[in-house]
């Protein structure tokens, strides 16, 4: 029966391949509609016939990577438990200690270990990838630095979760989902407050923006948001990629203001003005907080979802995945499967709202700074150097952006210039 599960299993997983393979290089469309042909959307207006060919396969090969990579994480977890690999994890944690938090330390190593060399694979052909499209500029050892920090990074942080978690298992059989979830507020109103201070350095060198006749621009800027930030942070970036970004990260006193040093490089000031208009409008409007209050109410009822289903697992199909307990260390990687399935499936709710919220950035940007041909080209660089597709197949979109498509923003630009233009017709003829 186990041979046949896995069987089973693998088969299922190379057939999806193939239809995704199908889907994203033969089926689905991404070129730009008639409509949109020589407008600003258009890629053919900001790149030449490579960089378009370049962006299309790029694209289409880092989404094939994404959506075999998930999928590839269920039959993992799936495999290890049914081929008996978690309950032998146990057996060796149990037989090394007696202490309970050392067991569960020992048990996730061996499981951390295991997942990382099976995932190891897909990691090194999206660099390699990015490599090749010279999107990545890090070399193999610079890369794999990361990965190690990541990976302990990971590791320690999981130590801390799973160690509760299990013992909230244990000590609340039937509601430990509900306390687990209570604690989960406070954890990651920590996290987000420690991120830019702790974690953040740790892959990267932060230090005050050089350029102090821009800082001095953001900071007004800023100020006109109403944002109380009295220094812009420069990340070096261009050792590791070619690509543009932003953003503002943090809460309270943490909260950081943060330019890559290849977006200084290759906007203009007035384009870098309209980006950082674009981040401080996710302060303005609260979407960090937002963020936060939706993905503890997620977490609420995916937590629910997953005692539910995990003790339905275990009191029927237990013996043949090799798990007798739900609070068996054993279980955890049923619990990562669950909450991995439970993550794609509201993934495309989470990515709708997230490319509301962006949606309300841009106007909020454009309104502030009030220069749309900055924030026209501002994206066009963006699409170009990071060789995003424009107009990304639908499955794409609803599974992969939290960003709206380039068509939809560049659009929305041009909309905006046509809106003003008639609000300010009228009272250009008024008397």
């Amino acid at each position: 029966m186990t041979k046949k599960w896995a069987f089973r299993a693998i088969l299922a997983y190379a057939l999806l391949g193939l239809i995704l393979y199908a889907y994203l290089f033969y089926i689905a469309g991404s070129g730009v509609p008639e409509s949109f042909k020589g407008s600003s959307a258009d890629p053919s207006t900001f790149m030449n016939a490579k960089e378009i060919l370049l962006s299309e396969d790029f694209s289409k090969i880092k989404n094939l990577l994404f959506f075999l990579s998930t999928p590839y994480e269920w039959l993992l977890y799936f495999l290890i438990m049914i081929l008996g690999v978690s309950r032998t994890f146990e057996k060796w944690a149990k037989g090394t200690v007696k202490n309970g938090f050392l067991q569960t330390a020992i048990y996730l190593f061996w499981l951390s270990i295991t997942t990382f060399i099976a995932i190891f694979p897909f990691q090194y052909i999206s660099y390699q990838v990015s490599k090749a499209y010279n999107i990545s500029t890090q070399t193999f050892s610079m890369w794999m630095k990361d990965e190690t920090i990541d990976f302990w990074v990971n590791y320690l942080l999981m130590l801390i979760i799973v160690s509760v978690l299990y013992g909230l298992m244990k000590r609340f059989k039937q509601r430990w989902w509900l306390a687990a979830w209570a604690l989960s507020v406070p954890f990651t109103i920590f996290m987000m407050f420690i991120q830019p201070v702790l974690i953040d350095p740790l892959y990267n060198e932060f230090y005050p923006l050089k350029n102090k006749e821009l800082e001095a621009k953001i900071l007004s800027l800023a100020d006109q948001a109403g944002i109380p930030a009295n220094h812009v942070f420069e990340v070096d970036m261009s050792e590791k990629t070619n690509s543009l970004n932003a953003y503002v990260t943090g809460v309270g006193s943490n909260s950081r203001i943060v330019l890559w040093d290849t977006t200084l490089e290759q906007l203009t000031d007035d384009e870098i003005l309209f980006v950082m208009a674009h981040e401080m409008a996710h302060y303005v409007e609260k979407h960090i907080y937002i963020g936060i209050g939706i993905y503890l109410l997620l977490s609420f009822f995916g937590l629910f979802l997953a005692s539910k289903l995990m003790r339905g697992i275990v009191a029927n199909y237990g013996e043949e995945i090799k798990v007798d307990r739900v609070a068996s260390l054993r279980s955890l990687p049923l619990f990562l499967l669950i909450t991995s399935v439970l993550l794609f499936a509201v993934s495309p709710f989470s990515n709708w709202i997230s490319r509301y919220q962006e949606t309300r950035a841009d106007r909020y940007a454009i309104e502030l700074t009030q220069d749309k041909e900055a924030a026209i080209t501002s994206f066009q660089k963006l699409s170009k150097v990071g060789l995003s597709q424009v107009n990304p197949p639908l499955l794409v979109k609803i599974f992969r952006y939290g960003h709206p498509t380039m068509l939809e923003r560049l659009n929305m630009l041009e909309q905006y210039k046509t809106d003003t233009k008639e609000k300010e017709d009228p009272a250009e003829s008024s008397p």
